[in-house]
């Protein structure tokens, strides 16, 4: 095998199973994120990918919420042609590539040295394009970002990841320091965490998780700035038709019974 070798455990491998995830959709015929790029970064790293155990059912999965967020930072871009983008604990997500903003907006994409040192070596440079080498909970990290300007913030798989307590801490940072914009991630479940803790390609990581959301409202009580706007829900009916049996029975009862629906979703804000 060859390529770029990587070495990294706990929550920071966690971004080889999602990349890897996307990379096995965008090589089936109906992909809907048809990544070129997540596809060609597997190829070129020297990783044991079968060890995360990721099946056709979790890429498709992974996928979808993809392409969610996707939809949703392309219309806020659409609606603010000035607009800055802020992607938190971006791993080696290529949404930049997928989403392919105009030339006034500016993209930072936000992770740790390591992860950032790798996008280099794997993902081409282009205008506009900010790479920023820091945990996303480190605050000196905000100074290189504008604050005059309509922000859409985007976090995919990240805040799990974070302390209960810093969570909200990150979030009131940034609001504080924006002018104005949106909050999109993903959201957890107290269920949520536990399903995910049993998940065998999570486990291959030994990645462990903390934060969970019951009520979107409650974050805002945290972040008072924050104004709940959407619970989106992770599929839709006709999702299930591009996935196994197995999880075609779980989405059914994902859409009917409330408290499955909970277990992961997205949740939008605006500040």
């Amino acid at each position: 095998m060859a390529g770029e070798k990587v070495h990294l455990t706990g929550e920071k491998e966690t971004l080889l199973l999602t990349l890897y995830g996307k990379a096995l959709e965008s090589r089936l015929p109906d992909s809907l994120l048809n990544d070129h790029f997540a596809d060609e970064a597997v190829r070129n790293i020297d990783y044991d990918f079968s060890r995360l155990k990721v099946d056709d059912n979790l890429g498709v999965g992974l996928a979808i919420r993809a392409k969610t967020l996707d939809v949703r930072v392309q219309d806020f871009l659409a609606r603010n042609l000035d607009a800055i983008v802020l992607h938190l604990g971006c791993g080696l997500d290529t949404r930049i590539f997928r989403v392919e903003p105009l030339p006034g907006v500016d993209w930072f994409d936000v992770d740790y040295p390591e992860v950032i040192e790798l996008r280099r070596k794997l993902y081409p440079s282009r205008d506009h394009y900010h790479l920023v080498a820091s945990s996303v909970t480190e605050p000196d990290w905000l100074a290189e970002v504008p604050r005059n300007r309509p922000a859409m913030v985007v976090a995919e798989g990240l805040t799990p990841y974070l302390p209960a307590d810093e969570g909200p801490r990150l979030f009131a940072r940034l609001v504080s320091h924006l002018a104005s914009g949106e909050l999109i991630f993903d959201a957890y479940s107290r269920f949520g965490l536990k399903l995910l803790r049993l998940n065998p390609s999570f486990k291959a990581t030994g990645a462990k998780v903390y934060w969970n959301i019951e009520d979107p409202h409650d974050l805002e009580l945290a972040v008072p700035k924050l104004r709940f706007v959407e619970d989106i829900s992770a599929y839709k009916p006709e999702h299930a038709a591009r996935m196994g049996w197995s999880a075609k029975l779980f989405i059914r009862l994902w859409i009917h019974i409330p408290a499955l629906r909970k277990i992961g979703r997205l949740l939008r804000y605006r500040f």
